[in-house]
């Protein structure tokens, strides 16, 4: 619901190439065992999820070695019903979002039951690239929020795709997040270190 053009299309290109859920947990199980000390965090819409059960998603994900998931559209309140015994009993956080539309009493309800970080939203629009910088009502909110001292860490995401965007990101959080220039990285390399190189110099670029 919140995904753009480039991951829409990276979504569908999975989805025709026979991705589930169930290869993607043997994906990741095999990826753990090259790299055992890496933080993953599996990120997805809730409704695969509820199918797989989420029982079965939080065993398997701590057999591959999950360290966290964000699942986007699950309410606090179904989390709080359905999930937060599973996340405690299995030791695998789940990340909660906000956005510029969340009120100040939301967010400190979503402090309260987060464990991990915050995921920071950068606007009430879909995922994307940007050629520019935040405007200054970001900005805004990146500061009011950072102000509310909460417990969780916060990282933004949203937007973040040149080193503008990253740097006013890591400036007013604890980090940034990255998705659609990652995923035009993986399209315009052949291998993931290099795409990875590729992204590490589109953020650091002058």
């Amino acid at each position: 619901m919140a995904d753009g053009p480039i991951i829409q299309n990276s979504s569908a290109k999975a989805l025709n190439a026979g991705m589930t859920l169930s290869k993607l947990f043997d994906q990741i199980e095999k990826a753990r065992q090259k790299s055992p000390s890496i933080p993953l965090v599996l990120m997805g819409y809730l409704n695969p999820m509820m199918q797989f059960g989420f029982e079965n998603l939080f065993k398997r994900s701590q057999q591959v070695g999950i360290d966290a998931l964000i699942i986007p559209d699950l309410p606090m309140e179904e989390y709080l019903a359905e999930v937060h015994h599973l996340s405690k009993a299995y030791d695998i956080p789940v990340i909660m979002l906000i956005t510029p539309e969340t009120s100040s009493q939301r967010i400190e309800q979503i402090d309260q039951v987060a464990n991990g970080f915050i995921y920071m939203v950068s606007s009430a629009s879909t995922t994307g690239t940007r050629s520019d910088g935040f405007t200054d009502d970001q900005i805004a909110y990146f500061r009011h929020i950072k102000q509310m001292n909460l417990r969780n860490k916060l990282l933004i995401g949203f937007g973040i795709s040149n080193p503008t965007t990253f740097n006013q990101a890591c400036t007013h959080a604890n980090g940034a997040i990255v998705g659609s220039l990652f995923i035009k990285c993986l399209e315009r390399n052949a291998t993931i270190a290099s795409a990875t190189t590729d992204l590490l110099a589109t953020l650091s670029a002058n």
